[in-house]
């Protein structure tokens, strides 16, 4: 058995109390309501996911250190244009986010103080210099996430916080704007949306997706050099993060996967 599987649920009720009690299906339906404007009004739909991801990297500091985040440095890998900065700020945190594309970074016409362009692959910062390190459904866009997330344990303190939060491929959003046609393959999923739209999607299989499994995840939870804390569904209600124990039905069902360690 894999390290990470032993504790995915049992782990969280331990380690994460705080967040573990946010995790209801209130917040599971508000969040999946807010997919629909994804593609159409971003703003909407990253609104709500920074405002979630703040108050879960809260949490999950707090169990780990007794404190908030305020004054701590948090590192977002693959920040984008910045829909994350003012939630972070708002907790008195510095807020860095890294993206290695300048067209995305200025998508939204938000300008972020401090932002650095940079791969996830190879993050232009020293060992261990920041207390958070997070990256939000940023893996599965990378050619080598496994590689992204052994950056990412690099660059955080000892003691310090890693959260890799991902979408898995064969859950329901695998494909993004391409679904559902990614379960009869990404690349005819990526030409069908072209004979269909009369353009290339944004998320290009084999270029800018990548089909990354909940498996995938739960072997790099096995082998890294961090302390795995919990692995858990990131949209689902606390009562069925039992999803992520069970092979196959973790695949199509998980949809997101979050794993959650601690630097050594």
């Amino acid at each position: 058995m894999l390290k990470a599987e032993k504790t995915p649920a049992d782990g969280a009720r331990a380690r994460a109390p705080r967040f573990a009690r946010r995790a209801t299906l209130r917040r599971s339906l508000r969040l999946l309501g807010s997919f629909r404007f994804e593609q159409t009004d971003p703003a909407v739909f990253y609104g709500g996911l920074a405002e979630d991801s703040a108050a879960m990297l809260g949490d999950f500091y707090t169990d780990l250190t007794g404190a908030d985040l305020a004054g701590a440095t948090i590192l977002d890998v693959g920040g984008g244009p910045g829909y994350f900065a003012d939630e972070f700020v708002k907790t008195g945190a510095r807020y860095i986010p890294v993206e290695p594309d300048p067209s995305e970074m200025h998508a939204a016409g938000l300008s972020v103080a401090g932002a650095v362009r940079g791969s996830g692959m190879a993050l232009p910062f020293r060992d261990d210099a920041v207390d958070i390190c997070f990256s939000s459904n940023v893996a599965e866009h990378v050619a080598k996430p496994w590689l992204m997330a052994d950056e990412m344990v690099r660059v955080t303190r000892p003691g310090g916080l890693i959260v890799l939060s991902y979408t898995v491929w064969h859950g329901p959003f695998g494909g993004h704007e391409t679904g559902p046609w990614h379960y009869l393959g990404g690349e005819y999923a990526a030409r069908r949306y072209r004979r269909k739209h009369g353009k290339e999607p944004k998320n290009r299989f084999g270029t800018s997706l990548f089909a990354v499994r909940a498996s995938d995840g739960l072997r790099w939870a096995a082998s890294t050099s961090a302390d795995v804390q919990t692995i858990f569904p990131r949209y689902h209600p606390r009562w069925a993060w039992w999803l992520v124990r069970i092979p196959m039905v973790r695949e199509l069902l998980v949809s997101n996967l979050v794993v959650v360690a601690t630097k050594k």
